[in-house]
């Protein structure tokens, strides 16, 4: 019989917005997986992530594995490959030893997820391996219902940017139609503030982090002073809207 692996969602940090069918897939699966990041030395560096603060909210630490991934990495591409190989040799692992293993991820393991990376070579690593996600609640939209911002409204489009794709890509964007919103830019933040008024999306635009734990900070983007932010920041600035109710359908 084949062994699962599946990617579950557990949102961007807040035990309470873990759907119920995520609850259920962590405590049906025999272990859980949750990422951790590499020390220098790539080994485990200590630190609690956020999606292991979260699954701790609902299942005990000895069914917890901490897997070592190099989240941070970004220059060296040899040590963060090494890391995802040395991660999916784990996993595969425990594949062999047990029916169910689930991988805990922030927000959806669909959207910028290192489970894709996960899946993709235990794909290789263990053949026949049945590979789910459940959907987690991301980033943007629980921003969006603690700042009060409308992500869509009528036939608006709605753009996501990476802005570690570069800030010219976040650019383009904003000068296009719709909301945008931008993830992974704490160390471009200068960069994003001006490019935001360069092209008249400013005023509107809203950014947060944390977003509920207990150093959740929310703010319009026009206080930001371009000083860098942390990592896993989100922003939304929302379509231009001056149709009235209804304007865009």
């Amino acid at each position: 019989m084949s062994s699962r692996l599946i990617g579950v969602g557990v949102g961007p940090g807040d035990p309470e917005l873990v759907t119920v069918k995520g609850v259920n897939a962590l405590r049906a699966a025999d272990v859980v997986v949750v990422p951790v990041m590499a020390a220098p030395d790539g080994k485990d560096g200590g630190e609690r992530g956020r999606a292991e603060a979260t699954v701790l909210q609902y299942v005990g630490e000895e069914k917890v594995v901490r897997v070592v991934f190099a989240l941070n990495e970004r220059s060296d591409r040899a040590r963060r490959e090494a890391a995802w190989d040395a991660a999916g040799e784990r996993v595969a692992q425990l594949l062999k030893e047990h029916t169910s293993v689930a991988f805990a991820t922030i927000g959806d393991p669909n959207v910028y997820s290192t489970f894709t990376y996960l899946a993709q070579t235990i794909g290789e690593l263990v053949p026949g391996t049945v590979v789910e996600t459940v959907p987690g609640i991301t980033a943007m939209q629980d921003l969006a219902a603690r700042s009060g911002a409308v992500l869509t409204e009528g036939t608006e489009p709605l753009t996501l940017v990476p802005v570690t794709a570069g800030a010219a890509v976040l650019k383009d964007a904003l000068n296009g139609p719709g909301t945008v919103v931008a993830y992974k830019f704490g160390r471009q933040a200068q960069a994003v503030v001006e490019a935001l008024r360069e092209t008249g999306r400013i005023e509107d635009a809203v950014w947060g982090s944390a977003l509920g734990l207990a150093e959740e900070s929310i703010q319009a983007a026009g206080e930001l002073d371009g000083r860098p932010l942390p990592y896993l920041s989100t922003l939304i600035a929302p379509a231009r809207r001056d149709g009235g109710r209804g304007g865009k359908l």
